[in-house]
């Protein structure tokens, strides 16, 4: 029984050996991989975005949003208004300042008949004069009289103006509470409601997301080890991520010069995080595309055209090679210690030319000569 049981555990043991040793199948990926369109390229990610920019809309004055005129996906023409801040205390400061206003135009009015009593009143005492029926004490009042009256005047049309100007102030004020179209735009997103308080400044969801869609930018990141083999004008193809097969030509618009810290990061294990880009912007026609604004898409570039840098760099020179004499100059060797003595008494021989050497000094008592041969 038990040999039984035994062998039976063995042939358990090697089934469970042979399943778990058979291999996973492969998974295939969502979608196929893009193959690059031209032999010599740049690969690079791009961003689709409004060729004027995605532009954020806020408002200059704060309050409760009492209209909202647009919807997402709406064309606007410049000068379209988009929403209405609520203003009703600022309209009922109108309301004051254009009776202010009446009132300063009707003292206008007094202060012109005041002062046109006050000069006809002057020229029935000048005609006085000559008779003596009236002093010149009450001549010169009446002067008086007449430049008090001008004064007056003056100070009203003052008046009436300052009170036209913050009349035109307000207006302007209740104007800025309703945000208008800066251009012609596509809405991208609404993100203000009726009712809700709109802050102002930079918003982390704007008020309202627009821009041009009609002719769509892509803005490409071309990593800095690859920056020099970018020429303006090249071809570049873009692939829509998910499907490799919607492709479309884009035309080069402009680059951005200024190389700038990498911000979208793929995950990847190789990828540093302190990549620097530069940044190519290409146009492309939206058509009936299915690409739309925020959408990542992945860009060819075709770099055939371009040929690689020469080396600018001077030549160095071959250290391993022996130096050159400069001149005639004769160089004397170091000897070893044990052959001081007899450089002293051949010193002569060092001076004179190699084969002077070999005929006029003895090997047996020259210990320097095999180094000095060596070096001529």
């Amino acid at each position: 029984m038990l040999p039984i049981l035994a062998l039976t555990g063995v042939l358990a043991g090697v089934w469970l050996v042979a399943r778990s040793n058979v291999a996973p199948p492969v998974a295939q990926p969502v979608a196929q991989p893009v193959a690059a369109p031209f032999q010599s390229y740049i690969a690079g990610a791009g961003m689709i975005e409004s060729s004027t920019r995605n532009i954020a809309i806020s408002t200059p004055v704060g309050g409760v949003v009492a209209e909202v005129f647009v919807n997402v996906g709406n064309r606007v023409n410049k000068g379209q208004p988009l929403f209405r801040i609520d203003g009703r205390d600022i309209e009922a400061q109108l309301a004051v300042r254009r009776e202010a206003a009446a009132v300063a135009r009707a003292q206008i009015v007094e202060a012109e008949a005041a002062l046109a009593q006050a000069r006809n009143d002057l020229k029935m005492y000048e005609r006085l004069a000559p008779s003596q029926a009236v002093s010149q004490q009450e001549i010169a009042n009446r002067r008086y009289t007449v430049r008090l009256d001008e004064a007056k005047l003056g100070t009203a049309l003052a008046n009436a103006e300052a009170a036209e100007s913050q009349v035109a102030e307000t207006k302007a004020n209740l104007d800025r509470l309703t945000v208008h179209a800066p251009l012609d735009s596509d809405v991208l997103q609404v993100n203000v409601r009726l009712g809700e308080y709109a802050q102002t400044g930079v918003l982390t969801n704007p008020m309202i997301l627009m821009g041009e869609t009609r002719t769509l930018h892509l803005r490409v990141d071309i990593d800095e080890n690859d920056a020099w083999r970018f020429r303006p004008g090249v071809r570049a193809k873009a692939f829509l991520r998910g499907n490799s097969e919607i492709a479309f030509d884009v035309n080069f618009a402009y680059v951005e010069p200024y190389v700038v810290p990498k911000t979208s990061l793929t995950g990847a294990s190789t990828e540093r995080v302190d990549t620097r880009v530069l940044q190519v912007i290409f146009a492309a026609q939206k058509a009936e595309l299915p690409i739309y604004v925020g959408q990542q898409v992945d860009v060819y570039i075709d770099t055939s055209a371009v040929q690689p840098v020469p080396d600018q760099r001077p030549a160095q020179p071959d250290l391993s090679a022996p130096t050159a004499s400069i001149s005639n100059s004769r160089v004397k060797p170091i000897a070893p210690p044990g052959a001081v003595a007899a450089d002293h008494q051949h010193a002569n021989c060092v001076r004179a030319p190699c084969r002077t050497l070999l005929s006029a000094c003895p090997a047996a008592s020259c210990a320097g000569l095999s180094s000095l041969l060596r070096l001529h």
